[in-house]
């Protein structure tokens, strides 16, 4: 059975395929739709005309970050204002769609940096409060902490109330699609990553979904089958701090694309942005850099990123993507670390924010996007 949820009002058990609201296989039971009164027939169901879908970058939780949930949480950890400067953005989206790329602990830790990842659960409830729908998970960092990271992550996704795909606790939940109901249809997901760094304990296979065309192109093609209209295929590759796509991206995405099972493809793990292309008239992000991340080295680049935010709507051959957008973002260093949509008026130094928008639509554009109808708001 899929798991379903609707986006924003937070309601489940409405479609044909239900499971629990909080995306896993533990989540709670569907709400009781009463009956209808005698002698009524249900209304028809409205013809969807369009939804949005915004995905953003790596969700990288280095120890300065969690230092600054502790500050501004007065001793408690919240990461709600590092959050903030996108939440506008992301409550705007029909479904906004997170990478949370480290594992997530326990409420008493350890907390851990690179190498081996383990955040707070904080940073699920401030994903949430964001306004974040769902979030992948499969990523070279899925299994730093093995099985158990694996637990405790999506246990706190489930404890948020954000959907997830890519890594599982049960073999029975990695078999169960992803669907999230948007304005009355069913957008499917899937998550797949590159490798698995060497974690504390060797996980059993099915626990995360490494990247192979056939595996996408399969798990694609059972969402549909499930009942999705549309489906997003979340990819972790590519070569860190490299703007450039490498050749196996490119190849990917002309294979993935050229099938009707996939629609739309974002892309994760170079840790600095990546062009934008139209594949077989299809989009693909192929980099969204990192969301919010501190790495003990900043490099400028490492601290801009993108949200991709694309508006479907149904044509005579199904559904597809009508505007495609960039909304250029910045962590802002500080203090306090801040993340910043530079599209929306804000406090970041002018000629930071200059550079990195500057820098930022030259590698979106890179591969021509612009040409085939990509825009940025206020650009």
């Amino acid at each position: 059975m899929s798991r379903v949820r609707r986006t924003k009002a937070a309601l489940c058990g409405v479609a044909l395929l239900v499971a629990g609201c909080s995306g896993g296989s533990e989540g709670s039971p569907p709400e009781h739709v009463p009956p209808l009164p005698p002698g009524e027939t249900p209304a028809a169901p409205s013809e969807p005309g369009e939804f949005t879908v915004l995905a953003t970058g790596d969700v990288l939780i280095h120890p300065a970050l969690t230092e600054q949930a502790i500050a501004d949480g007065g001793g408690d950890r919240d990461f709600t204002d590092l959050f903030a400067g996108v939440a506008p953005a992301v409550q705007d989206a029909d479904l906004a769609i997170c990478h949370l790329e480290v594992p997530l602990a326990g409420p008493e830790g350890p907390f851990e940096g690179y190498p081996l990842f383990h955040a707070p659960p904080e940073v699920a409830t401030a994903l949430a409060e964001t306004g974040y729908d769902t979030c992948t998970t499969a990523s070279n960092h899925t299994f730093d902490h093995g099985a158990g990271g694996v637990r405790t992550t999506l246990d706190a996704l489930d404890g948020a109330g954000i959907g997830h795909t890519g890594s599982a606790r049960t073999e029975a939940e990695a078999a169960e699609p992803l669907i999230t109901e948007v304005n009355g249809v069913r957008v499917g997901q899937v998550s797949f990553t590159f490798a698995f760094n060497q974690g504390t304990e060797e996980p059993e296979e099915w626990m995360s979904n490494e990247l192979d065309a056939d595996a996408v192109l399969a798990a694609a093609r059972a969402t549909k089958e499930a009942g999705a209209d549309v489906v997003v295929a979340s990819l972790h590759w590519g070569v860190e701090d490299q703007h450039e796509p490498t050749a196996e991206q490119e190849r990917l995405a002309d294979l993935l694309l050229a099938d009707p099972a996939v629609d739309l493809i974002v892309g994760h793990h170079a840790h600095v942005v990546q062009p934008f292309d139209k594949v077989h008239g299809k989009w693909v992000a192929y980099g969204l850099g990192n969301q919010v991340a501190r790495h003990e080295e900043p490099r400028g680049t490492t601290e801009e990123g993108v949200m991709a935010r694309f508006r479907f709507t149904r044509t005579a051959d199904g559904w597809a993507v009508e505007t495609a957008e960039y909304l250029p973002t910045l962590v802002d260093l500080g203090p306090p670390i801040r993340l910043t949509d530079l599209t929306e008026p804000n406090d970041v130094d002018p000629a930071r924010a200059t550079e990195a928008l500057n820098r930022t639509d030259e590698v979106v554009g890179s591969l021509g996007a612009p040409q085939d109808g990509l825009t940025r708001p206020g650009g």
